[in-house]
């Protein structure tokens, strides 16, 4: 076949999980042939990122995740803007949908995942948009610069993307209503106070919050355009634009279709391959294993599908690494608002120890399960939270200093001293988690 070429690794994917295999992969292998395959035509970009694209018009210079010369000075053939169609397992060869054919040696499956566009009447109309690529971002730009003014927009979701979203058109002077189906905004990473205190900064912000409501259609007017969104309760709220910002799903689909096991996400084994031989995964289309349910979950945050990448990429060029496990974590900040949260923040009842400190706007929680931190949430003052992250995810047993543990006064001089000065030695163990490996903050 025309198009075809030969590599040793091949990377579907292009953001942490891709660029993590990818960096380690040359630490060990410099010659070996490598090739990056990318859906999307930009160099590696931090997704955080986009936010700030909107709100502020930030340059892709500064969005890049790698400097631009990344792919030339790791001797790597990145193939931008190129989807993938089918992999063909048995002849170890992909197709692209340019019908260039590439086969390999050893394969990553890092696509990520896709956003969720609800199944409701007038969601393809002209006004309507995802949020999850930078090219969604330029979309919703172009939007507001042709339409001036009293622009109104309704944010279908009250999760990480919502509000990320949803900051971004406010600074934009945009009027934003969000619909959440829950009771709460951001009810996956923090518990009921947490919620109540974003709740808050929100509304203080001027941004309208419909709870407990789905938006069951988008209606238009007579040009064809986005007029208003209809809520299940058959009430309208009038907006120019719709961003359906519910949540994304893993891309399993080349996975499945090419006969690699397949569960929520790609399943892959504490090495992160698959059930493949020689076929890895990593990121968010992936299960792999979390350290506090000791099991294997989706787990979409930016620093693990890093970690994730990077184990991938040391065993598929040769040297035996284990993941070691990450959780649900986020660092983030909406107006101003700085949160923190990671594992288990709203336990069941029994076996497990909850320990709080509220002060104005300042909140921390921690939750405790067998001497053990199993979860955090910290809204605030996060200086400290990382600290927190550490002991958790080394496990810790903080039993004999767990209520310092939400004191004003917690540091480091807090722990017992063969914690602390092990800590000292390693300072990387006190950088906060939820921070991507260029330094932006994470939402997924």
């Amino acid at each position: 076949m025309a198009n075809k070429e030969n590599v040793k690794y091949l990377i579907i994917g292009n953001s942490a999980g891709g660029i993590g295999a990818a960096e380690t992969i040359r630490q060990v292998d410099k010659s070996g042939t490598m090739t990056i395959v990318s859906d999307e035509p930009y160099p590696a970009y931090s997704r955080p990122m986009i936010s700030k694209y909107l709100a502020e018009r930030c340059p892709l210079e500064r969005m890049l995740f790698r400097p631009a010369d990344f792919y030339t000075r790791h001797n790597i053939n990145a193939l931008l803007g190129s989807p993938v169609e089918r992999i063909d397992i048995a002849r170890h060869s992909l197709q692209l949908a340019s019908k260039r054919e590439i086969t390999w040696e050893k394969l990553l499956l890092a696509p990520g995942g896709s956003p969720i566009v609800p199944p409701i009447e007038g969601i393809g109309l002209n006004g309507v948009f995802k949020f999850t690529t930078l090219d969604d971002a330029k979309h919703i730009d172009e939007f507001l610069n042709q339409h001036p003014g009293k622009t109104r927009a309704v944010v279908i979701g009250g999760g990480l993307i919502g509000i990320s979203v949803t900051e971004a058109l406010v600074k934009r002077g945009v009027g934003v209503a969000v619909v959440e189906m829950k009771e709460r905004v951001l009810n996956t990473i923090l518990d009921e106070e947490g919620s109540a205190l974003v709740d808050q900064v929100l509304r203080q912000a001027g941004v309208e919050i419909v709870t407990g409501q789905t938006v069951t259609g988008v209606k238009s007017n007579p040009a064809g355009d986005t007029a208003g969104a209809i809520l299940g309760n058959n009430l309208p709220l009038s907006c120019e634009m719709v961003v359906a910002a519910i949540g994304v799903r893993p891309r399993t689909e080349l996975a499945a279709a090419a006969g690699i096991k397949v569960n929520r996400g790609v399943v892959v084994d504490r090495q992160m391959a698959t059930s493949i031989t020689g076929v890895y995964a990593c990121g968010d289309a992936t299960e792999a294993y979390d350290f506090i349910y000791g099991e294997n979950r989706l787990s979409p945050v930016w620093p693990n599908a890093y970690l994730g990448g990077r184990v991938a990429g040391f065993n598929m060029a040769g040297q035996t690494k284990e993941y070691p496990g990450g959780t649900a974590m986020n660092s983030l900040s909406y107006f101003g608002l700085a949160v923190v949260s990671a594992g288990i923040v709203s336990p069941p009842d029994n076996g497990y120890e909850v320990l709080t400190n509220r002060r104005g706007s300042t909140y921390k929680k921690i939750v405790i399960k067998d001497g053990h931190i199993v979860g955090m949430v910290f809204i605030g003052d996060i200086e400290k939270s990382g600290i927190i992250f550490s002991l958790m995810k080394e496990q810790v047993n903080v039993t004999g200093f767990k209520k310092s543990l939400v004191a004003d006064d917690f540091g480091l001089a807090s722990l017992p001293e063969e914690i602390w000065r092990a800590r000292i030695r390693t300072p990387d163990a006190l950088v906060s988690p939820g921070k991507s490996p260029a330094g932006e903050l994470v939402y997924k």
